[in-house]
Parts: C-alpha cells; sequence; structure tokens
C-alpha cells in the first residue's frame, strides 16, 4: 500500500479499494453499500462498481431534514441509471435521546443497515472521519475502543476509503464527472461533530498539517490496543458467554479496571454506544455495592443496564 502513494488520486483510490475488498470479501459474497447521495458514498459506491463487484445500495431516509425526500430521489436516480438495485429505509429517530440526537440517529440507521441483508455492509468514512471520530471520542472522556473507533472492518462494515484523505475523494469524483448532494446539516456548527470538522480540525492543521492523518493513525494503534483488551475481557469472562447477563460477584473478582473492561466489551458486543470511562466507573460501583434488595439502573440510549438476583442485565429502555 506504501508504494500506492505515489499514485494520482484516482488509482489510490482503486486501489485502497481493491485492496480492502480483496483482504475480506470472498467469492460469491454480496456487498452492500450505505448511500447517503454525499460525495464520499457516490465515490465508494461509483468505484465498487467499476471493480466489478456485484452490489446493492441502501439509503437511509431519517426524515430530520426538509431535503430528506429530495436525497431518496437523487439515490434512486443514480442507482437506476448505474443499474444498481437500491433499497430505501425510512427510519425514526429518537429526537428526545439521552444520549443525543446525533447518537440516536447513529442508532436507528445502524439498526436499518442490520435489517437489509448482504454478507458485507460497505460504508464511505475516510482518514478525516477516523481522525474527528478519535478526537471526539477523547474529548467525550471515552476509552481506548472509543479513541479507537472506525476500523477498516468491524463485524460485517467495511470502510474500504477509510486510508484517504477528502481531497483523494473529491478528485475522484471531479476526474469522474459524478454528481452528489450537500447537506447542509453538515455546516451546523451546534452539532459536535461539525465543530471539531470545520473549527477545532483547520485550526491544528495551521499548526500541524499533518493532524488529521496523524490522529487516524493513532486511532489504528488504539484499535489494536482495543482488540488486545478484548482478548483480555473473554479470558476474564472464563466459560461465560461474551454477552449479558454477568454475575455480579465475576466482576466483584477482578480489579477495578478489568472489570470496567469487561463491562465495556459486553457493551460494545451489544451494540451499546461505549460510555466516557467516568460513568463507566459509577455504574460498575453502583452494580457491585448495592444491597441485594436493590436494583439500580442506568440508561444506555434506548437500553439500560440493571442489577438483578445477582447478576447485571441489558434490557430494552
Amino acid at each position: 500500500m506504501a508504494a500506492s502513494r505515489n499514485l494520482p488520486s484516482i488509482d489510490r483510490l482503486r486501489v485502497a479499494v481493491a485492496d480492502c475488498l480483496e483482504r475480506h470479501v470472498g467469492s460469491g459474497q454480496r456487498l452492500l453499500v450505505g448511500l447517503s447521495g454525499g460525495v464520499d458514498s457516490v465515490v465508494l459506491l461509483h468505484a465498487v462498481r467499476v471493480a466489478g463487484y456485484p452490489l446493492a445500495a441502501v439509503h437511509v431516509h431519517h426524515g430530520l431534514n426538509r431535503s430528506a425526500d429530495e436525497w431518496s430521489a437523487f439515490c434512486e436516480t443514480l442507482c437506476r441509471s448505474w443499474h444498481v438495485p437500491l433499497t430505501i429505509e425510512r427510519i425514526r429517530v429518537e429526537r428526545d435521546s439521552t444520549d443525543g440526537l446525533e447518537a440516536a440517529a447513529r442508532r436507528a440507521r445502524h439498526a436499518a443497515f442490520g435489517r437489509i441483508g448482504g454478507d458485507w455492509l460497505l460504508l464511505a468514512h475516510h482518514q478525516g472521519d477516523r481522525a474527528e471520530t478519535a478526537l471526539f471520542n477523547l474529548l467525550r472522556g471515552a476509552g481506548v475502543r472509543g479513541a479507537g473507533a472506525l476500523s477498516e472492518r468491524s463485524g460485517r462494515i467495511l470502510r474500504p476509503l477509510l486510508t484517504l484523505g477528502r481531497s483523494a475523494i473529491l478528485e475522484y469524483a471531479d476526474s469522474q464527472g459524478l454528481r452528489w448532494i450537500e447537506d447542509d446539516s453538515n455546516a451546523d456548527l451546534r452539532f459536535s461533530r461539525n465543530f471539531l470538522r470545520h473549527r477545532v480540525l483547520p485550526t491544528m492543521e495551521e499548526r500541524f498539517p499533518a493532524a488529521s492523518a496523524r490522529l487516524a493513525a493513532a486511532a489504528a494503534h488504539f484499535a489494536e490496543a482495543a482488540d488486545l483488551l478484548d482478548e483480555l475481557a473473554r479470558l476474564d469472562l472464563g466459560n461465560a458467554g461474551p454477552e449479558f447477563p454477568v454475575d455480579v460477584q465475576l466482576l466483584a473478582g477482578l480489579s477495578e479496571a478489568r472489570a470496567r473492561n469487561v463491562l465495556r466489551f459486553l457493551l460494545s458486543r451489544a451494540g451499546v454506544g461505549i460510555p466516557a470511562e467516568e460513568r463507566l466507573a459509577e455504574v460498575l460501583r453502583q452494580c457491585l455495592s448495592a444491597a441485594p434488595d436493590r436494583h439500580p439502573a442506568v440508561v444506555f440510549g434506548d437500553r439500560v443496564m440493571r442489577r438483578r438476583a445477582g447478576r447485571i442485565v441489558l434490557e430494552a429502555a
């Protein structure tokens, strides 16, 4: 991959996509591309189609923006012209979620992805997204797993553009004469990620020109460390399965750091967003110190963790 850095953007992007798919996709497996209609996802869909892989697309209609119907119509027209099957998933986002609108929309979107067939789900996150996510999670107090978010592969999710900067994606789109839509909400600085993208990261790069690339590289190192911590969690769980419920006594027999690591691992396996370390420590303290007749409960978005009959369970809120 190092040799490809000197290639023109169009070739670098095609090499990155081809390398990722060759590493993970088996013969006859079905690919599903998440298509928002923005430049990143349009470029990904185009590059995978040009590479000759059989694929379909899915567009998630959040209903949060006044232009949502126009975005769906754009994706329909694009996929029809490229002869790519498209599924449109209409979702309802919990607007008053305790973990915020961005997190609620992301959770609902991934639930929609899970309802669609396909061996692999391809998402168009790029190097800048990884840097932004790492910084966002560090600032909100997330641990190693949060700082290492957006790995190339996560379950059935693949991110073929993750090693590429946004400039390479835009150059590819221009060279191919592609059309895309602009989401005006991406400029809304009330959203934390937009504030980081438009205000914080550009300022950092004035002093440290490689800031985004180095943050993305650090995220990759954090992801590797998180995988090692997952291995430790499996060892600490012993014969217990890697899912809730988990015995309180099992956690009580571990050091606090290892007990928190087990909870973090189980929450991640259950698809729950990684909480800040301070909150995770408080959850552990409540669950271990509660009297037998008490049932402490902590809400994580649409899930709630409770202590019940000597075990910690995770249920729908």
